[in-house]
């Protein structure tokens, strides 16, 4: 009887253990990444074209280097660069890995010591111009807008800054298209223009997003004529700030004045910041929704990388970066866009 029962023992352990060795296996991930149009490298064939149809997934590192060179330093400041890369035809580059890029500061090089590609989701503010001068555009600009958010990531948190005398935090954060569109279908543009005090208010109202990616898309024509804040001031918190900058310059050259200096403005803080400024026809609502769509697209096909800088005890109070790409052979010219520097930490 006895060894009858240590058998029956044995056969209830033998069949229990791999029950327990199934359960602690890791799940499959089955999330997909989004469907996006961009050119994808591929380890032979280089370029390949995906359609809306098609999906994919950011190549990896490997596990052991990503281990070695992640290796966190107490104590010490990582500096993070956003960068889009572009083919000769404007397509969005994926597939791209760490060995590929290199980055500089002050001339000299960094280890990169994070790099992904992730499409990972971002705290926008929407800085809308409703002054009197954006009257007959702000219908054809209010659609296109919706576009931008429906092509956005499902997990974005958006708010929207509206201004023309002043600015006003009109919606606060929310994943919600139709509360910052529904702000924003009863306006009535009118008054003066205070551009400065409302991008420098959405850099501060950023900043309490909740992810790590932050951005501003500004729809204006780039005149200002009524804010506290100087251009200085607004370019100074700019600089400061790890947020990148849009700009949709809805002017009318035929028409506006000023058009050429609000044009100057608009491309001035985008580029330091590694975002793009663009300038449709006022009057051109298809190329407005291709824009939109455009940026949105770009937030969501981007690499970051990060490194820690060293020469920390420099007493420069601006480090200047330069980032050059590797391409892979039979590629051909690819375009980056980034921040072209970062406040030193040792300011005083």
């Amino acid at each position: 009887m006895k060894n009858t029962f240590k058998i029956l023992l044995l056969v209830n352990l033998f069949l229990a253990v791999p029950s327990s060795l199934l359960t602690a296996l890791p799940r499959p991930n089955n999330v997909t990444s989004p469907q996006v149009e961009a050119v994808m490298l591929e380890p032979t064939s280089g370029l390949s074209r995906i359609t809306a149809t098609e999906t994919y997934r950011p190549l990896s590192l490997n596990p052991q280097q990503t281990a070695k060179d992640d290796r966190i330093r107490l104590g010490a400041e990582v500096v993070n660069v956003t960068i889009s890369v572009t083919d000769a035809l404007g397509r969005f580059v994926t597939g791209l890995d760490k060995a590929q890029f290199e980055v500089y500061d002050d001339k000299v090089k960094q280890q990169i010591v994070h790099f992904t590609d992730e499409d990972a989701p971002v705290s926008i503010g929407i800085v809308y111009d409703v002054s009197g001068s954006m009257k007959e555009r702000i219908r054809r600009s209010i659609r296109a807008l919706r576009i931008f958010m429906e092509t956005s990531h499902g997990d974005d948190d958006f708010f929207l800054m509206a201004f023309n005398d002043r600015a006003n935090l009109a919606e606060d954060f929310t994943t919600s298209a139709d509360r910052i569109i529904g702000r924003l279908m009863f306006v009535n543009p009118r008054g003066s223009t205070a551009l400065y005090d409302a991008a420098y208010m959405s850099v501060e109202k950023v900043q309490q997003g909740r992810h790590s990616k932050r951005a501003l898309l500004i729809i204006s024509d780039g005149q200002d004529n009524h804010s506290r804040y100087t251009y200085k001031e607004l370019r100074n918190r700019i600089k400061e700030a790890d947020v990148q900058i849009y700009s949709i310059g809805i002017t009318d050259p035929g028409n506006d004045s000023l058009s050429g200096y609000g044009r100057s403005v608009l491309e001035e803080i985008t580029r330091a910041t590694g975002g793009r400024a663009f300038f449709p026809n006022a009057y051109n609502e298809p190329e407005l929704v291709e824009i939109c769509s455009r940026i949105a697209l770009e937030l969501r096909r981007q690499y970051s990388i990060g490194f820690y800088p060293t020469d920390l005890a420099s007493d420069a109070r601006w480090h200047k970066l330069q980032v050059k790409i590797k391409p892979p052979r039979g590629v051909g010219r690819l375009s980056l866009s980034y921040k072209d520097g970062y406040q030193s930490f040792n300011k005083k």
